[in-house]
């Protein structure tokens, strides 16, 4: 009975729908009436021949450094696709999100768990590819989340000849974004999952994270707004202990010693490195935990483009032309400032939704 009065309630919806929309379709064309767009709202367009295409940019790779890589993007886009493409760099992770999800954006490169919480709002906003591994495959498709202290103070975060985190409680921390997969998501989730083993820690959630007290985990947290934000906040020593990942920081830093990407391994800032770092030279810090992650897709919102229009942007995108474009996948020994680094058989590859459920059960 539930089932059929379900359905007979739905089908009675959808008719009244319908004959409102042809009411509305009616009564419009035959008063030729105009409609104003809601400023918020980009109106969905499904022609295959868009005339422009925005990208919408996190704050980490927003910056003027950027701008050559962001640039080699969009030419090739435009060459797949014909249209011109523009470039909407942020300062605020939610506002990229948004930016997407109502449609003023129709591509965006952004970490996995803002790809989520983008998907979670409107369903349409669907992965196209991320930057693979090595090998050229998924398989080994993943950077790297870090915890770091300045140098100097490390020897405050070890246990017997191991690093460990037990004491970071009471510290000041620099995240991110609460919307950042590498700054905030990831390792939120290990600093709850390790004291949720310490009896006085059993209840601790990563709510309790997100502000700092005499009363919470941390003494007081900070937010960067991007990595580079974070990596300062601690250079500076505005935080004790700061979470950002590898790639958003490697065009600024030189490794120093240690096993990189290890607890442990000690990096510092590169001569003549870009702002935010550019006052900082030589300043070092030191890994406690490494964690890692997803690579982060670009993503496109399938409201604002034709099935076919994504398809070719995703051939191009997964091209040999574009694996061995130099200005895309950077040689470890080039000058250049780009994106994404080439040291064996790296390109991007097609990615489908379910290859980020390890990180949508983070918060689960």
């Amino acid at each position: 009975m539930k089932k059929a009065l379900v359905l007979f309630f739905t089908i009675t919806l959808v008719t009244i729908l319908a004959a409102c929309n042809s009411s509305s379709n009616s009564s419009s064309s035959s008063n030729n009436s105009s409609t104003t767009e809601d400023p918020g709202t980009k109106i969905a367009s499904q022609e295959e021949s868009k005339d422009t295409l925005t990208i919408v940019w996190y704050p980490n790779e927003s910056g003027a450094d950027l701008k050559d890589a962001r640039d080699e993007i969009g030419r090739e886009i435009e060459k797949a696709t014909g249209a011109k493409v523009e470039h909407q760099t942020t300062t605020d992770y939610l506002i990229a999100i948004e930016t997407l999800v109502n449609g003023n954006a129709d591509l965006a490169f952004m970490g996995a768990q803002g790809y989520i919480e983008a998907n979670a709002k409107n369903n349409n906003i669907q992965p196209l590819v991320v930057p693979s591994g090595v090998s050229g495959t998924l398989d080994d498709a993943v950077y790297y989340s870090w915890l770091a202290v300045k140098k100097g103070n490390e020897d405050e975060y070890m246990n017997g000849s191991e690093f460990s985190i037990d004491n970071i409680a009471g510290k000041r921390f620099s995240f991110v974004s609460n919307s950042s997969t590498s700054g905030f998501k990831v390792p939120s989730n290990g600093i709850v999952t390790h004291f949720n083993n310490i009896a006085e820690y059993k209840d601790l959630t990563a709510d309790d994270l997100l502000e700092g007290g005499s009363n919470q985990f941390f003494s007081d947290v900070l937010y960067g707004g991007s990595h580079q934000g974070t990596a300062v906040n601690l250079l500076t020593d505005r935080a004790d202990v700061a979470s950002f990942c590898d790639t958003c920081v490697n065009n600024y830093i030189e490794f120093v010693s240690g096993e990189e990407n290890r607890p442990g391994a000690v990096y510092k800032v590169a001569e003549g490195a870009a702002e935010p770092f550019n006052t900082m030279p030589g300043e070092e810090f030191v890994l406690i935990s490494v964690t890692p992650v997803l690579n982060a897709p670009f993503v496109v919102n399938q409201d604002t483009m034709s099935t076919e229009l994504i398809d070719k942007i995703r051939t191009a995108f997964t091209s040999d032309e574009m694996a061995h474009n130099e200005k895309l996948f950077v040689p470890a020994d080039s000058e250049y400032k780009g994106l994404f680094t080439k040291s064996a058989d790296e390109r991007f590859v097609e990615v489908e939704d379910a290859w980020f459920n390890p990180i949508r059960e983070l918060s689960r």
